[in-house]
């Protein structure tokens, strides 16, 4: 291989994390300013979507966290502390690895909302509209001096920004003259 392409390699990468931690530092700066609305992905939970057999008030009938997914939820809670972030409110979804993950975090009260619930599964996709709808109406609503922090799905988070996130990975949202702005995001804190 040249050493020429192999330097290439190497300077990319650096750029790429580079910029990326440069996009997490402006992300916790926003947040520790308050006023903004995190939207976050539940933490790892093995497997995709809800098992055929999924019962909404039934944990052991849904994909739950896994302990690295506990864990994980733990580290993101234990970072928003070290980082001082003002957390106002949590809410999250009524599914059970999305309202672990809210407590596990230990950054406030967790209510659970039926606007974060997953519309995935079919027997729920006729909820997507009334669901995202609400959520954009608190988001935009929100004007605490501290943060919203806005625990649920990947398919909620696409119908809101556009865009999804992986498990455990955070938006930040500045809601401004009715649009949703993400203004950061923040990564792999397991």
């Amino acid at each position: 291989m040249p050493r020429q392409f192999i330097g290439f390699v190497l300077l990319s990468m650096t750029l790429l994390g580079s910029s990326t931690s440069m996009a997490d530092t402006s992300a916790w700066q926003a947040l520790q300013e308050g006023g903004r609305v995190i939207l976050m992905r539940h933490a790892l939970a093995p497997g995709v979507g809800d098992p055929d057999n999924f019962e909404r008030g039934n944990c052991s009938t849904q994909r739950n966290l896994s302990d690295q997914g506990r864990a994980q939820a733990v580290a993101i809670g234990d970072a928003f502390r070290a980082r001082n972030v003002p957390i106002d409110a949590v809410y999250s979804s009524h599914w059970c690895g999305v309202r672990e993950t809210a407590e596990l975090m230990a950054l406030g009260d967790v209510q659970t909302v039926d606007w974060l619930d997953s519309f995935f599964i079919a027997s729920e996709r006729y909820a997507r509209e009334q669901r995202t709808r609400e959520a954009r109406q608190q988001i935009l609503d929100w004007q605490g001096p501290g943060n919203l922090l806005l625990v649920t799905h990947q398919v909620n988070i696409n119908a809101l920004v556009g865009g999804g996130v992986s498990s455990g990975d955070m938006l930040v949202v500045q809601p401004q003259d009715g649009e949703l702005t993400v203004i950061g995001r923040l990564t792999d804190m397991s």
